[in-house]
């Protein structure tokens, strides 16, 4: 005889669990699972002595649709909805079956009530055994399978990866093709994704893929440092999956199989010119998944991402994440630090000159660090062995010197005669390079604080009339007092010999 005739023969006669499982050899959870089937199916005990041992195998091994009682359907039909509740946060089996036994009074107890929950969660899908909360967590993972594009121009076919990302509670699904799974393009889809949740979940769950893990850990794995970036631009948590613990993230696991049946089977036959095409078909298929219909249940992925989920993620920050990548520097003697890679430098205060400072950096801004505190926020700049300099940053000597410019001469010259600021201006022009003549004009202008302002003017009148553009012409005519003149009419004093101020070996 059948054990599982006997199990039910016994249970009908009154023995417990515990005594048909010792006398039969059967674990208790056997015992249970053929005892709960027996009840669920509404079955008598005449109706399983017709059965042959082969349609009694059949009938509780595979759950075939059977007949059962109103009660029963009453609790099934209540199910679905009670899924969909404890989901919310809050909500627990005990009050859902207070729930039910107020509509239903002549309903069942808590314990059989549990017992059938279970029983019908695995009847309608029997992979689902976690119970997800409404934005608690979003799992993330690549499908084994790739698929391609190809140039139009080469007929070259380039593989690429296929992204995936479901919502815990409402598996709601989001799917994407992208180049490879190094971690700026990984982090760039877990982001587009929360983007098409249109909201953050408290949790992301990626799997141990060096892109998310750089050291996988069963009870403190190391994560990734931009993707932990990303969380906290987010304000979200990384909680990666147990390594070879597929279970872990069985509702990904199983989204890539059911979209290996929904997205691949359609695609294989298609040929794609590009990444956006490619992803834009995508999009069409993925639309037509999340709004079919739940196996077992009356609602889709979308309804119950609306009625359940949507509200419940947390909102996504305005600006969208910048990948930062960093470097280390000693800020030079000039008060900078070069970004090596695009061979730049960016001003520092200048207290932290020979000091090693971390340079991080995105695409649009480039950011010093000190020991944690940040010295400077740049934005960022290509030009090659180019400076971007802050003024507070340089020491006031070095502020005053990098005011020195050709306008700047000209013009304090002009302030004390136009004299003067034609001489400066000959000087600046009589150089290949203007910077070549600003040390000159810093020491001829110097001498109105040392001779006083008519003296200068004479001075540089005089050497105007030489024809001599040059710092030690100015010098040289003020220590020989050549510039002891009454007016312009005044015939030039004999020069001394032995300076040779009219030769013009001496100006140059």
């Amino acid at each position: 005889m059948s054990k599982i005739r006997k199990a039910i023969k016994f249970h009908c006669g009154g023995k417990s669990k515990l005594f048909i499982s010792q006398y039969l050899s059967l674990s208790r959870n056997t015992v249970k699972k053929y005892i709960s089937l027996f009840e669920v199916q509404g079955l008598t005990l005449d109706q399983i002595n017709q059965k042959t041992d082969l349609e009694l195998e059949t009938l509780f091994s595979h759950q075939t649709d059977e007949p059962i009682s109103a009660r029963v359907q009453k609790l099934y039909d209540f199910f679905p909805y009670m899924e969909r509740e404890l989901k919310k946060v809050g909500v627990t089996s005990y009050g859902m079956w207070e729930e039910y036994i107020k509509k239903h009074p002549d309903g069942y107890q808590n314990s059989q009530f549990r017992e059938y929950y279970k029983l019908w969660g695995k009847k309608v899908n029997p992979v689902m055994h976690m119970n997800h909360k409404a934005g608690d967590k979003m799992y993330v993972d690549y499908a084994g399978k790739k698929l391609s594009i190809t140039d139009k121009d080469t007929g070259e076919i380039t593989e690429v990866e296929f992204f995936v990302a479901i919502l815990g509670a409402s598996q709601y699904t989001y799917a994407e093709a992208t180049p490879s799974q190094k971690k700026e393009e990984f982090v760039v889809s877990v982001e587009n994704a929360m983007r098409f949740f249109e909201g953050v979940p408290a949790a992301i769950v990626p799997d141990n893929l060096k892109s998310a893990v750089i050291k996988s850990s069963r009870f403190e794995p190391t994560i990734n440092e931009t993707l932990a970036d990303l969380a906290e631009h987010y304000e979200t948590t990384i909680l990666p999956a147990r390594a070879y613990k597929p279970r872990d993230k069985s509702l990904v696991e199983g989204a890539v199989k059911i979209l290996y049946r929904r997205i691949y089977a359609v695609l294989k036959d298609e040929t794609f010119f590009s990444l956006a095409e490619l992803n834009d078909r995508i999009g069409d298929l993925l639309d037509a998944h999340n709004n079919r219909k739940l196996t077992g249940r009356p609602y889709t992925r979308f309804e119950l991402y609306n009625d359940i989920e949507k509200d419940k993620l947390s909102p996504l920050p305005i600006q969208r994440f910048e990948i930062k990548y960093q470097a280390q520097a000693t800020v030079m003697q000039n008060g900078h630090v070069q970004l090596s890679c695009d061979k730049h430098f960016y001003s520092v205060p200048y207290q932290y000159i020979r000091k090693k400072v971390k340079v991080m950096y995105t695409r649009t801004t480039v950011e010093i660090y000190f020991k944690y505190n940040r010295l400077a926020t740049h934005p960022r700049d290509y030009a090659l062995y180019s400076y971007t300099t802050v003024p507070e940053h340089l020491a006031s000597t070095h502020q005053f010197v990098t005011d020195w410019t050709a306008p700047r001469f000209i013009n304090w010259a002009n302030s004390i005669d136009p004299v003067a600021g034609e001489y400066i201006f000959k000087i600046i022009e009589s150089r290949n390079h203007p910077e070549q003549a600003f040390k000159s004009c810093m020491g001829i202008l110097s001498f109105e604080k040392k001779v006083g302002k008519q003296r200068l003017i004479n001075a540089c009148k005089r050497a105007l009339d030489f024809g001599t553009y040059s710092f030690k012409a100015i010098q040289n005519i003020l220590e020989n007092n050549l510039d002891m003149i009454k007016d312009e009419t005044t015939e030039d004093p004999e020069l001394p010999e032995h300076n040779n101020i009219r030769g013009k070996n001496y100006y140059k």
